[in-house]
């Protein structure tokens, strides 16, 4: 598959405001696909983000660039594939170990510096520019003012909850872009706003937590509510300064919510009906929550049933601010699609992971072209086929069914990974077939279904778990 050429997918016609619309792109960290209350959450108090999904456009279909942070971030600032970056893991990744029958690729160590981003695009279009949070791109000299933002501050992962922070820093990343936000307000404005939730460790107010002890994880819950009040305080502030009409807020996350039980708490969140979680190729590791209100150009109330990918904001969102966007981009441009006025786009969309993951995940690459999802595992060379529209919990494999299918998908998969120079794999030579049958296959963590769970299949899993963190081990 070539790079898209922004030019080509212009689906909608130049904006007419004389001033472009102020951006504010919130990323929320390891949120599952149906953690919020718009979504169907039933057990997560989320009003706020509901009320933004009621104000705009509310995708039930979003998808993250890869299954982990570092390479979904990466996608979201470049509108290109994590394969084309050789970005494709958590930096600084896991190394080998003997339980992996495959070694781990040499992967960037950083957002590469001659790669086109968007806080650069905008820049040059005239907005002031600023990163909040998490980065997690690269260390001293490939920070995010070495990428296009004019300002830069990261806040804490984990702070002390009271009765004016929730315990991740949301509150006081919130109140630096409000900040940012009323020193711009005369001139269009890009608010990147990169949150440490609700990523582990998880840390809420106690009573917080007591508020959510009905929910499947009282305290992941707490941490969520939390995040939720942050943005409605954000919102209120754009409204207080008179700009939220003119502002675009896209609220997403890098990947999908953590499934398996890591550190020492023994739940999580749960991605049902979806199959695994973060780390996984299975759509509860890749679909993620996706809200865009953009007042005078979204509908309110609208829903969006299109898949569409991280990779789509670059394009986008150049279109919206009619910045000059880069030649090499893997994204479509969601704008018509947005405003009502262009088709949705009709393209595969395609994932590339040569690496086992914290989270048990084996190397594979997927494709999705219509309702049907073809993983292709790198172990062993076999692939699973899967009808999304009848099976999105991905419980049965269709592909004996329908081998033309399969030949068809692997042949768009095979030109896509030669077209972005995909990493490969190569053997390991201290490989333990033993240990790799304990770990990956024995039990399969991508079946566990925390929802579902029996007390003896929450004991497993955390024997898995202090397994799985003993053996992945340096091999020299």
């Amino acid at each position: 598959m070539p790079p898209i050429l922004l030019a080509a997918l212009m689906a909608s016609a130049p904006a007419t405001d004389t001033r472009p619309p102020n951006i504010v792109l919130i990323l929320a960290d390891d949120l599952g696909s149906f953690d919020l209350g718009c979504d169907g959450r039933k057990d997560h108090r989320t009003p706020n983000l509901d009320k933004l999904a009621a104000g705009g456009a509310r995708f039930t279909q979003g998808y993250a660039a890869a299954s982990v942070c570092s390479p979904t971030r990466a996608a979201l600032l470049t509108g290109q594939a994590p394969a084309r970056l050789h970005l494709t893991t958590f930096l600084p990744g896991r190394p080998d170990a003997p339980s992996q029958k495959l070694l781990h690729p040499a992967i960037a160590t950083h957002l590469p510096a001659d790669v086109p981003t968007l806080p650069k695009l905008l820049k040059d279009a005239g907005y002031a520019t600023g990163c909040f949070g998490k980065w997690h791109l690269g260390g001293k000299g490939h920070q995010p003012t070495d990428h296009g933002f004019d300002t830069f501050y990261a806040g804490k992962a984990t702070t002390t909850p009271g009765d004016t922070e929730g315990g991740k820093g949301e509150f006081d990343l919130t109140a630096a872009v409000a900040g940012f936000a009323e020193k711009h307000k005369d001139r269009p404005f890009f608010a990147y706003l990169a949150h440490h939730a609700p990523h582990i460790p998880y840390t809420a107010r106690p009573d917080r937590v007591t508020a959510n002890a009905a929910a499947f994880e009282p305290t992941y819950a707490a941490v969520v509510e939390s995040l939720d009040e942050s943005v409605g305080v954000l919102l209120k502030k754009l409204d207080a300064l008179g700009v939220a009409d003119d502002t675009i807020v896209v609220f997403t996350s890098d990947n999908g919510g953590l499934h398996v039980p890591e550190l020492k708490h023994e739940r999580v969140t749960h991605n049902g009906p979806l199959r695994a979680g973060k780390g996984y190729l299975y759509e509860g590791g890749l679909r993620v929550p996706l809200i865009v209100r953009w007042p005078g150009k979204v509908k309110p109330g609208t829903t969006i049933d299109t898949p569409v990918i991280t990779t789509d904001w670059l394009p986008t969102l150049a279109d919206v601010a009619g910045g000059k966007p880069p030649k090499t981009l893997d994204g479509a441009n969601l704008a018509g699609l947005l405003r009502g006025s262009g088709p949705p786009p009709d393209r595969p969309l395609f994932w590339h992971q040569p690496h086992y993951i914290n989270q048990g995940s084996r190397p594979g690459s997927a494709v999705r072209e219509g309702n049907w999802k073809l993983v292709a595992w790198a172990e062993t060379g076999t692939a699973e086929l899967f009808d999304l529209s009848s099976d999105p919990g991905e419980k049965t494999d269709v592909s004996a069914d329908h081998p033309d299918r399969v030949k068809h998908l692997r042949a768009k998969l095979a030109e896509w990974l030669k077209a972005v120079d995909a990493q490969e794999m190569k053997p390991n030579p201290d490989f333990d077939a033993a240990l790799h049958k304990q770990l990956y296959l024995t039990p399969d963590p991508s079946k566990f279904a925390p929802a579902a769970a029996t007390p003896a299949e929450w004991e497993a899993i955390h024997l898995w778990r202090k397994r799985m963190d003993a053996a992945v081990k340096p091999t020299k």
